[in-house]
């Protein structure tokens, strides 16, 4: 830097000159403008506002001129570097706001995706259609009705008239709890929350019974001790075969879809008389011809075997305390798990009880 000079002379001071600052000012706002991004910014800064710049450089030569001169070229100089401050300030407030918009769109997350750290959870079928089979008898005006799971003797057999020698009392089929002369099983159906009902309250009576039940039997693709059962009792005055028979034809509507009817074919069982097997028509190929005779659901039977039904049995409503010259009734009884694999075409049993969750994924979270 030159030292102070007491004879100015502007030819030596070129930078100072007005239309030198003029035209670094213009070069530098000019810079500014055309700048498109923050990393560009920067390097203007240095360029056109550092230490190196060219009206840095010229704020420096201020010192050289004599005192009568500083002002006026102090006041060209700055008046310049501060517009060129300000221009930085506003470009880097312009640039800053583009930059976190592009962010805001470029990097955005959409938070509702599924992630896979925590796979979805979900329900297992046979809760959601138990809950859906309940809804279907609750719209009709029925109730539910529950029960103990550990079930005396006498509720789950005798005063249902299955007698002592009955198959159905051996260890072959039923689960009795030590000691033996305490007379306490594991319920082999959920009948005796229907006896239980009869003989806590009058009639008329409208329940299902959803719940556990178990029976000695292997687990297979077909069989499993453990199974979801549901069964319905009504007793009321006037009630017939008629009655049982539309009030499953509706349910099984609801189960399979609109236009599934039911049919009965004679049997036994020692609470109803006369007893019958339901069957529903197949929901595939709706027993119709030639679809019948290629459809894998019902094997070209036109029919799926369902549950069992009948009209109650006098020795079971005298046994729970009900006159059977006042009021008759109507049971049914199906497999909440074999309608479960009816509707959705399960193969395996042992697919609804092994607790893999990659088989109850399938169905998701139905409320």
């Amino acid at each position: 830097m030159s030292g102070p000079n007491s004879d100015y002379d502007p030819v030596e001071v070129t930078p100072l000159h007005g239309d030198q600052v003029a035209a670094m000012r213009a070069e530098a706002l000019a810079a500014i403008a055309d700048v498109a991004d923050l990393d560009g910014l920067k390097r203007v800064r240095l360029e056109h506002a550092g230490d190196r710049s060219p009206l840095a450089l010229a704020n420096r030569e201020i010192g050289a001129l004599p005192p009568q001169a500083r002002k006026e070229a102090g006041q060209r100089v700055g008046g310049a570097r501060k517009d060129v401050a300000a221009a930085l300030s506003e470009r880097a407030e312009v640039l800053r706001a583009d930059h976190e918009g592009r962010i805001l769109v470029e990097e955005a997350v959409d938070v509702t995706l599924p992630y896979d750290r925590e796979p979805v959870g979900s329900r297992h079928p046979v809760t959601t259609l138990t809950e859906r089979i309940g809804d279907v008898f609750v719209a009709m005006g029925w109730e539910i009705a529950e029960g103990p799971e550990v079930e005396a003797e006498w509720l789950n057999f005798d005063a249902l008239n299955i007698g002592a020698d009955h198959p159905a009392r051996t260890l072959q089929d039923t689960f009795f709890l030590e000691p033996a002369d305490a007379h306490i099983v594991l319920r082999t159906h959920t009948s005796p929350v229907q006896a239980r009902t009869m003989l806590s309250r009058r009639p008329p009576i409208y329940v299902i019974c959803p719940g556990r039940t178990f029976r000695t039997d292997e687990l297979d693709a077909t069989h499993t001790p453990v199974f979801q059962q549901v069964e319905g009792l009504a007793v009321d005055r006037g009630l017939t075969m008629g009655h049982l028979k539309g009030t499953l034809d509706h349910f099984a509507a609801a189960m399979f879809g609109a236009g599934i009817d039911t049919r009965f074919r004679p049997s036994y069982f020692p609470f109803t008389e006369p007893s019958a097997e339901v069957d529903l028509r197949c929901f595939v190929c709706r027993g119709a011809v030639p679809a019948i005779a290629s459809c894998r659901t019902c094997r070209g039977e036109g029919w799926l075997e369902w549950g069992g039904c009948g009209v109650v049995n006098p020795r079971v409503l005298v046994a729970c305390g009900v006159d059977p010259e006042e009021v008759t009734g109507f049971a049914f009884g199906m497999g909440i798990d074999r309608t479960l694999m009816v509707r959705h075409g399960i193969a395996d049993m042992r697919d609804l009880v092994e607790g893999d969750v990659r088989f109850t994924q399938a169905f998701g979270v139905e409320v």
